[in-house]
């Protein structure tokens, strides 16, 4: 339990890291936005398809693999018509107050979204220590545009750097929280723990359809790519 509390805080820490990103260098431009989304969808891509499918299917087979990764992808999509989407707002019409409503909105956001990251870290650790260490890896390259997406709206609604920093850190560490859940409830049968993995392939997998791709490719086609297959590379090296 000790490595699942110490990779998921790792890995949610990544939202203030991105906060802190935005706070001393300012707004980010679209096309390193883009560069970074593609990059951490490469990444979540890999680790869902090289090893947390592999790895369901090893252990419990195909129908609990399937399973676990339609009931995964189907939980996210049930969240994103409760939740908002991860968004950067232009900030040139919007009032601070608006820009304050949007930036607590994707802070709620990123919080519901970061606990069933953290259940995809703890179904992770309690099947192999090295697929969890690789699922808190991506889930934390990608928890750093995600830290900028919050941080952005927020500091153009006038909260000081110090509470877009704690926001975003308490956004990020609900990662830990959903994976203290999940190294509980997954340390059971075989098949329990491949759905397990398999649900955490279906949430990596629309996360990255759903949300990762689409707004990397609006802010920059063509660097959206590039980032896409480094960071897929780089999953597959993880």
């Amino acid at each position: 339990m000790r490595e699942i509390l110490i990779y998921s805080m790792m890995a949610g820490l990544a939202t203030a890291l991105g906060a802190g990103i935005v706070i001393v260098a300012g707004k980010p431009s679209t096309k390193l936005i883009s560069a970074l989304l593609g990059f951490a969808g490469g990444v979540m891509l890999a680790v869902a398809t090289m090893e947390l499918m592999p790895e369901a299917l090893e252990i419990g087979g195909t129908f609990p693999s399937l399973f676990g990764f339609v009931i995964g992808a189907l939980f996210m999509h049930l969240l994103d018509h409760l939740i908002p989407h991860i968004h950067f707002s232009n900030g040139c019409e919007d009032s601070k107050v608006e820009m304050l409503k949007v930036g607590y909105l994707i802070f709620l956001g990123i919080a519901v979204h970061n606990i069933a990251e953290g259940l995809a870290i703890g179904a992770g650790m309690v099947a192999n220590p090295s697929l969890g260490f690789a699922i808190a890896l991506a889930i934390g390259i990608h928890n750093v545009p995600e830290g900028m997406a919050t941080a952005v709206p927020l500091c153009l609604g006038g909260e000081t750097p110090f509470k877009v920093l704690v926001l975003t850190a308490v956004a990020g560490l609900m990662t830990v929280v959903g994976a203290a859940i999940g190294g509980i409830a997954f340390q059971s049968s075989s098949g329990f723990i491949s759905a397990a993995l398999g649900f955490a392939s279906g949430a990596m997998f629309y996360i990255v359809g759903d949300e990762l791709i689409p707004h990397a490719r609006n802010y920059h086609h063509y660097l959206a790519t590039i980032g896409l297959v480094a960071g897929f590379i780089v999953g597959v090296l993880i």
